[in-house]
């Protein structure tokens, strides 16, 4: 199975997780006021999730 985002309903309006495809959750979005938003936050991410580490620890 191959990774996918987990679209659901919260107290506060929608949320969504980027699933592994192991099960693990690996990232949980913001809270958004309609699905209509949600939906275009997972395209956000999928349009600019190619992006650059920028490594703060040290």
């Amino acid at each position: 199975m191959a990774a996918r985002y987990v679209l659901k309903k919260a107290s506060n309006g929608y949320r969504f997780n980027l699933v592994a495809p192991n099960g693990q959750i690996i990232a949980t979005s913001e809270s958004y006021t309609t699905k209509a938003n949600a939906l275009a936050g997972i395209e956000s991410v999928r349009a600019n999730a190619d992006a650059p580490v920028d490594d703060q620890t040290g």
